[in-house]
């Protein structure tokens, strides 16, 4: 019976894994605006470095 039904079976888990994979990445994605604060925090800190690094030359 598995031999009739193996590609039925593979699909079934394929479309699964593809489902959870979607919905795991949704309920971690964080939101936009939490992004954009992380993403200037660390240009912010990126800018400082690279002026204190000027600065002792």
């Amino acid at each position: 019976m598995l031999k009739k039904y193996w590609k039925k079976i593979g699909m079934i888990i394929l479309i699964f894994a593809c489902v959870f994979n979607i919905m795991s990445k949704l309920v971690n994605k964080l939101s936009l605006n939490k992004e954009l604060i992380y993403s200037a925090e660390y240009m912010y800190e990126e800018d400082e470095k690279e002026e204190s690094q000027e600065n002792q030359k």
